[in-house]
């Protein structure tokens, strides 16, 4: 599908971001291994939580639906109440999905394979099916252990230190869920901090896991997980684009309500703040032990080039794609490094964004670890390509908004994979 974006005079208006992706996958695989009825209210009802939905289905689970507002009921029935799958679990899109359920497998007592589309099965899995097999799991995959499909034989585990090359939320949540089964006691020590829901949710749930710094120590349950009931906050990655836009596009003020403020996620607006950018968090609040508030975004006028390195990497991986748009409109250059590893996300995330903001006219250069963007400079309309992921999709539409001309965005109904409404949402704040 092609969309076409124009140049917008101003946006303005009240949103709310779609449920948070992370916390929608957790709260539906965690409540599973619970026991007793948990509900999830405002689940992000998006491909990659819905893969993490059937899969835990497909494990066994009884899961109702409830309602207009969609109200999901988990029956757990406790750590060792999974079944094998009679098929193959499809992942989709989702490498949250895949690795934290291969983390969950690794502790049961049969077989499970587990798949996904063509993008998900060129995403590495070394970097979990490494610590899971020191930790006695039998895990397998393509190209010598390497990338899916992966086939999971789940051992008797037994608890490890691990110090982990690379700050990945997915591949810590992955290890501690599979400390759940182990003997003794599992430790993930991080370079740099990544998002911390899975330990949040984990506590709230009883288990004794403790964090000292970068690191993160979890001894298994002695008994079963407390059932939980959870209203999940707005996602702040999807957010980003809409404080984005609201900063680039002239004459614009949005509010944004109920967005995830969590610490291990807003390195964004860190950036945004040393660029000059001008926006107030307002009604700060906890929801669902995750710090929550409303936003007020207004254009700037002049931002300025800025350097990202180091911790904050893992703290606004998401926002990578949004903040080299707005580095094109940033006086200077704004250089971002250390964040090699978004060539293996959706797409490879540097050179999707070089290539494509280049078509529009950005002087952008590619770096092996991250960009060289040299602003600011006028973006024309362009013929360009979403690479099959949300993120480069959403971030494009951000650069078509302030471009001379029509911006075409190629296979744009990616979107859906984290946020389905995107488009009705931009177009809304442009009336």
């Amino acid at each position: 599908m092609e969309r076409k974006i124009n140049n917008a005079r101003a946006l303005n208006g009240e949103i709310t971001p779609p449920p948070d992706k992370s916390i929608s996958h957790r709260a539906i695989m965690f409540s599973s291994l619970a026991k007793g009825e948990s509900r999830i209210k405002n689940f992000l009802w998006a491909k990659d939580p819905i893969s993490s939905l059937n899969g835990m289905k497909a494990l066994g689970v009884l899961i109702e639906i409830k309602g207009t507002n969609k109200e999901i009921i988990v029956h757990g029935g406790g750590l060792k109440s999974l079944k094998e799958p009679q098929d193959v679990l499809d992942c989709g899109n989702s490498g949250t999905t895949m690795r934290l359920l291969s983390g969950i497998l690794s502790g049961m007592p049969f077989l499970s394979i587990l798949t996904g589309d063509e993008s998900l099965r060129q995403r590495p899995m070394k970097r979990i099916i490494k610590p899971l097999s020191m930790m006695g799991a039998n895990i397998f995959g393509r190209a010598e252990n390497t990338l899916p499909p992966l086939v999971i034989k789940g051992g008797h585990l037994r608890g490890i230190t691990y110090e982990m090359p690379i700050a990945s939320a997915q591949v810590k949540s992955a290890l501690l869920l599979a400390g759940l089964y182990a003997d003794g006691e599992t430790s993930v020590l991080e370079p740099h901090k990544s998002r911390d829901h899975t330990e949040k949710m984990l506590a709230s749930m009883g288990v004794d896991i403790k964090i000292n710094g970068n690191e993160i120590k979890l001894k298994p349950p002695r008994n079963e997980l407390s059932a939980f009931d959870i209203t999940i906050p707005g996602d702040f990655s999807s957010a980003a684009f809409f404080i984005a836009g609201a900063t680039l596009v002239p004459n614009s003020e949005i509010l944004i309500k109920n967005v995830c403020l969590n610490d291990t996620r807003t390195g964004f607006l860190e950036v945004l703040t040393k660029m000059g950018g001008n926006f107030q968090i307002l009604n700060r609040t906890y929801q669902a032990g995750e710090p929550v508030g409303d936003m007020i975004v207004k254009s700037t006028q002049e931002l300025k080039g800025v350097i990202v390195e180091g911790e904050l990497i893992p703290r606004l991986i998401d926002e990578f794609p949004i903040l080299c748009v707005l580095a094109t409109q940033s006086q200077g250059v704004t250089i971002i490094k250390d964040a090699e590893e978004l060539r293996k996300k959706e797409s490879d995330r540097i050179r999707a964004m070089v290539t494509e903001l280049s078509k529009m006219g950005a002087e952008i250069k590619e770096l092996k670890d991250g960009v060289e963007i040299k602003g600011p400079c006028k973006l024309k309309g362009a013929y360009v390509y979403s690479h099959m992921d949300h993120r480069i999709a959403m971030a494009l539409s951000i650069a078509g908004l302030i471009a001379e001309g029509v911006t075409t965005i190629v296979d744009s109904d990616c979107v859906d994979i984290s946020f389905p409404d995107f488009y009705s949402l931009l177009e809304m704040l442009q009336k």
